[in-house]
């Protein structure tokens, strides 16, 4: 989850506007794990001078607009999910390590309304699962002065192969971890639904903070898993703060 820039920089016409953005969270350790930890990450955005403010969700995928007009975008995005390393959550042990994500994909944003935000990504992952996931979402945004507050419904799906991944259990797992007393082959669907919100506070031109929290619960296939069921938790929060930086480059 990503802060949101601030909202604009003075600079002439030519050349970009950079945003540098630390953003430091607390959420699960890995997917269905009651288990929380806390993680930092950067960020970096560009835009040409002058171009009207886009609201960006802090939980969006990192990406940039090919197609770019005031009630529609388009293009490229891509996001990273964190590994599972199960001897680091006790109940979790004897199941099988999973590595970092990199999923690739693109996304869809317009706006049926002015303060009215909807948005799809659907991405393909590598390294720790293989299958395709999407996201959907849509937020209600509202700014007053300098702050900018936003909130929406969420939703996760995936196919088979992502849902197998990170909510199945093998034979060899259940002979493994006691807690588990049979396999389970999970199947595609919608993963998880949720609520998020934010707030963002443009402290001068090139500074701005936001606070951000989400509450999500795993449905389906995904909540039926021992997964969820036996070892972990169908519920997950997040909370996190950022800081964005933005100047002016290349006039």
């Amino acid at each position: 989850m990503e802060a949101e820039p601030p909202v604009a920089v003075a600079a002439a016409q030519e050349g970009w506007i950079v945003t540098l953005k630390a953003t430091g969270v607390v959420q699960p350790r890995f997917e269905g794990t009651s288990k929380y930890g806390v993680s930092g990450t950067p960020g970096l955005s560009l835009a040409r001078p002058g171009q009207p403010w886009k609201f960006g969700a802090p939980d969006d995928g990192f990406g940039f607009a090919l197609i770019d007009t005031p009630w529609f975008q388009m293009g490229p995005v891509g996001r990273i999910r964190s590994e599972r390393d199960s001897s680091d959550v006790d109940r979790f042990r004897g199941m099988k390590d999973i590595d970092y994500a990199i999923e690739p994909g693109a996304f869809i944003e317009f706006y049926p309304v002015d303060v009215v935000r909807v948005r799809g990504e659907l991405r393909h992952g590598f390294w720790g699962h293989d299958g395709f996931v999407g996201n959907v979402s849509a937020d209600y945004i509202q700014r007053f002065d300098r702050t900018v507050v936003s909130f929406g419904p969420r939703m996760e799906l995936g196919d088979s192969d992502f849902m197998d991944t990170y909510f199945g259990v093998s034979a060899g797992e259940v002979a493994r971890n006691p807690r588990l007393s049979s396999p389970y082959k999970a199947k595609g669907g919608v993963k998880s639904v949720g609520l998020a919100a934010a707030v963002t506070y443009d402290v001068s031109e090139s500074w701005g903070v936001t606070g951000f929290g989400a509450y999500n619960r795993l449905v389906g296939e995904a909540a039926d898993s021992p997964v969820a069921k036996r070892l972990g938790t169908k519920d997950s929060f997040v909370a996190g703060l950022g800081v964005a930086y933005s100047f002016s480059w290349g006039q």
